[in-house]
Parts: structure tokens; C-alpha cells; sequence
């Protein structure tokens, strides 16, 4: 039917117009409380909308970096541990070395000698075995782990690795008992590379352990950040669900009086068409 076919009256026309509009701002508003947002896309506040999104996907890119940071706080964790562990075992060396010099008896010496090389050679066991995540970063220098800050990746750490084998510690001469101790210099030697192993092993301790700190430093500036982002975008497209509610109470009594007005408009013009 083509819209000349049907006369409405500028009253009818008006009520019309407005009960229209208020049906329109009905749905609306019954969508931003479904939803819980005033602004569900773009053509509601493209500014709002796109900034919005601007800081969800950079929430979203460091939410990422916090999880590399996780991974890589557990590898340094876990090679300050295996350093520790390493520390446990050279302290038993020294045990063996100390018991060498309180004795004269070339056999007793030989054993504890013995017992010495079998216990340098579970240290390196036990170093080649602290690896975590594919990285080991204390069975050689090359070994690095690089980690990274920011989504950009342009700005990270990166952690060297230590040699603490026995022959990283202890030197490719001083990592077996030499001479089997017959002789106090030879106990004496061992001893001395012992407690150099001991400094060195306490030094890269305390390297590890900042790394680890500042890592986890890190990782709480990431968390709050991502928290910080995603309360922007939520202040951006968040609706006052209060407001709102007022809105479609009001806007519902609105509705009626459209739907009464356009009736009383309809009926007053058939009593005029009766009398005419």
C-alpha cells in the first residue's frame, strides 16, 4: 500500500512519531542492561568503542608476555634451586676432604678418595639434569635466557648461564682426588678448589635470586597494568545500570501515555467524523 493510500492526522501523525521514538529508545536501553554496556558497537560511540577495544587487545598482547614471565620465573626459580642443591653436595666433599686430613692410613685416604670422584660425578648428574623448559643455565656459559618485558619486545632481560660441573668449579684438575690423597697436599689442593667452588656457587646464587626478583617485579607491573587496561575499557562502554533502570521505567510510562494518546487522537476523529 503506498503511503498516500493512508491519511493520519497531524495529532495521530505526532503520537506516532513519538511512540516510535520511544519504542526505539526501549530497545536500547533494554539492551544496554541486558548487556550490561551503552556502547555494544561502534555506530553506538565509534570513539568510545574503538578506544575501548585499543586497550582490550593491549590487555590481551601483555596477558601473553605475563604468562612468558610465569614460564621464565619458574626456570630461574628452578636453577637458583639446582644451585642449592649443587652448594648440598660440595659441602659433602668437604665432609670427605676434612675426613682424609684426620686420618694417616693411605687405604682409608684411597677410599674416601674414591668416594670423592663417584660424588663429582653425581654433581654433574645432577647439573646436566636441571633442565627446565629445554633451558639448562648451569652446565655452560653459552647458555642464555632471554626475557622479555613488553609486547614489543623491546625491552627484556637477558640471563647467562654458569658452568658449575665439576670441572666448571672444581677445574678439569682439581675435580677427582688427586693421587687418590696419599699425601696431605693433595687433600690440601682439593680443599682449596672446595672453597672457591663454594664463593663462586654463592655469587650465582645471589645473581639467580635477583633475576628472579626482578622478574617477578615485572610480573606484578604486568598484572596490574592488564588490570589497569581492562578498567579503562570497561569505563568507556560500561552503563550505569541504576540510570538505565530509571531510564526504562520512565520510558515505559512513556510508551503508555503513546499508546493512550494515539487512541484518544484515533477516537476523536471518528466522534468528528460522526458529527460531520
Amino acid at each position: 500500500m503506498a503511503i498516500g493510500d493512508i491519511t493520519l492526522s497531524s495529532a495521530a501523525r505526532a503520537n506516532l512519531t513519538a511512540l516510535q521514538s520511544t519504542s526505539a529508545l526501549l530497545a536500547q536501553t533494554q539492551a544496554h542492561l541486558s548487556t550490561g554496556k551503552k556502547v555494544n558497537s561502534a555506530s553506538d560511540n565509534a570513539t568510545a568503542y574503538f578506544a575501548s577495544q585499543g586497550f582490550l587487545q593491549r590487555a590481551n598482547d601483555l596477558s601473553t608476555v605475563k604468562d612468558t614471565l610465569s614460564t621464565s620465573l619458574q626456570t630461574v626459580t628452578s636453577t637458583d634451586n639446582s644451585i642449592a642443591d649443587v652448594t648440598s653436595v660440595i659441602t659433602q666433599l668437604q665432609g670427605l676432604a676434612t675426613q682424609a686430613l684426620g686420618t694417616t692410613n693411605t687405604d682409608t685416604r684411597a677410599g674416601l678418595a674414591s668416594q670423592f670422584n663417584a660424588l663429582t660425578t653425581q654433581l654433574d648428574t645432577l647439573v646436566n639434569d636441571a633442565t627446565f623448559n629445554g633451558t639448562n643455565l648451569l652446565n655452560s656459559t653459552g647458555n642464555t635466557l632471554v626475557v622479555y618485558f613488553n609486547e614489543t619486545n623491546t625491552t627484556s632481560l637477558t640471563i647467562t648461564g654458569v658452568n658449575v660441573t665439576s670441572a666448571g668449579l672444581l677445574t678439569a684438575s682439581g675435580n677427582s682426588a688427586a693421587g687418590s690423597w696419599a699425601t696431605t697436599s693433595n687433600i690440601q689442593t682439593s680443599q682449596s678448589y672446595l672453597l672457591t667452588a663454594l664463593t663462586t656457587l654463592r655469587t650465582d646464587a645471589a645473581t639467580f635470586g635477583g633475576n628472579a626478583t626482578l622478574i617477578q617485579t615485572r610480573q606484578d607491573f604486568t598484572s596490574n597494568l592488564i588490570t589497569s587496561l581492562q578498567d579503562a575499557s570497561t569505563s568507556l562502554i560500561q552503563a550505569d545500570t541504576n540510570a538505565e533502570g530509571a531510564n526504562l521505567q520512565a520510558l515505559q510510562a512513556q510508551n503508555s501515555l503513546g499508546i493512550i494518546s494515539l487512541g484518544i487522537s484515533g477516537t476523536l476523529e471518528q466522534a468528528i467524523l460522526r458529527i460531520l
